[in-house]
């Protein structure tokens, strides 16, 4: 079996927070195809990433795509020289998980028995409320509401408002201040959540990387007053380690970092310094499953938890449960809402997360059956 051509499908979709997913077909010429994604943050940068997969196409035509970790080193070396982080990465990702797809259907077996077999049978998720819906105390109370109704056991959401006249993107970082005033608005909504989703809800604050070293000590410190807090996530940006070596130093709050590392290279160092609770990389961003296996062993050894970040579409959802489903440090699967119809309608077989756990489908490979009809209607123009 030859690897034929990659090919990048950007298409339309209602249930991601930018509009689009990026998914990537691996054709062979054996008719066996695998899936992988890589929907990054930006509309810029997904057809940036979309155009390097379309490139790297020519450089493994003729592979055989059962050489999965050749493949990778020979994907990520070719980008060391642009760096070998962030787009490089992304590429190596979505190619990545689509091998891990191909091989499992080739043997006829789920990607996670590939991976040593499974020491769960469903994955504990954590979700995200409708944040746009928090205009009112009513507002924050059906959103909350849904989520516990749907067994869901562990929210995430970003209290921290802008300033007047700042951009509205979570994680844009500019001065990295907040004002006492919007510091009390974040509190307040900090507490009314937990008022409303009981106390063994676990609460999961993000701060998207938006603080500088002193305000986000600040931060922590009101956040651990109001009590429960699971986990405080990217506190400040993370181009700097001392930064966060100096917040960590003055948190009572658990910290998770990960979203943004990329590779078992950035994961080395927040582990023997000590500067996380969690780790949460993406297996879109970080280097596939291949990458995220490896990362959550070296996690395991310092009996760290591993938390997959998710906050895009189906292939990363499953193809992060996968690798969960066999690791022993897992804590929980992030999914962006606990209504998946986003995901399924791109689906023949929906996704199951009734209680507040996925359940991961149960054919080869990664188990997900996209409706081709659907994926063609939803296809930007230009981009297959």
């Amino acid at each position: 079996m030859k690897i034929v051509e990659l090919v990048p499908w950007l298409v339309r979709s209602g249930g991601s927070y930018w509009g689009e997913f990026l998914f990537l077909q691996v054709r062979t010429d054996q008719g066996v195809d695998g899936w992988g994604e890589v929907t990054t943050t930006t509309r810029a940068a997904n057809r940036g990433v979309a155009a390097l997969l379309r490139q790297a196409g020519e450089l493994l035509a003729g592979h055989d795509p059962a050489r999965i970790e050749e493949i990778w080193h020979k994907l990520f070396r070719a980008f060391t020289y642009m760096g070998s982080r962030g787009a490089g990465t992304n590429v190596v990702s979505a190619v990545d998980i689509a091998l891990w797809d191909i091989r499992g259907k080739v043997l006829g077996v789920p990607v996670h028995d590939l991976l040593g077999g499974a020491v769960r049978d469903d994955l504990l998720l954590y979700t995200h409320p409708d944040q746009s819906k928090f205009g009112t105390r009513d507002g924050v109370a059906e959103e909350i509401g849904k989520i516990v109704a749907s067994g869901h056991t562990a929210i995430k959401f970003d209290p921290f408002p802008h300033e007047p006249g700042q951009p509205e993107a979570n994680d844009r970082y500019l001065d990295g201040r907040l004002s006492r005033a919007l510091e009390r608005e974040a509190i307040e909504l900090t507490g009314l959540i937990r008022e409303l989703a009981g106390p063994d809800v676990e609460l999961l604050v993000d701060a998207h990387g938006r603080f500088d070293v002193p305000t986000a000590i600040r931060l922590g410190q009101a956040l651990d007053a109001v009590g429960g807090i699971h986990w405080y996530e990217e506190p400040v940006p993370p181009e700097s380690r001392h930064a966060l070596q100096q917040v960590r130093d003055r948190m009572r709050v658990p910290i998770s970092v990960g979203e943004r590392l990329h590779t078992r290279w950035d994961f080395v160092p927040v582990l023997e310094n000590r500067l996380a609770d969690f780790v949460m990389p993406d297996v879109t961003w970080t280097g596939g499953i291949s990458e995220l296996k490896k990362i959550a062993t070296m996690a395991e050894a310092y009996y760290v938890p591993v938390s997959p970040h998710d906050a895009s579409g189906p292939v990363n959802l499953v193809a992060g449960g996968h690798v969960m489903l066999t690791v022993p440090n897992f804590y929980r699967l992030e999914s962006s809402g606990h209504d998946l119809s986003a995901y399924n309608r791109f689906l023949r077989t929906p996704l199951d997360n009734s209680d507040g756990r996925l359940k991961l489908p149960p054919g080869p490979g990664l188990g997900l059956d996209f409706d081709m009809d659907y994926l063609r209607a939803h296809a930007l123009e230009g981009v297959r």
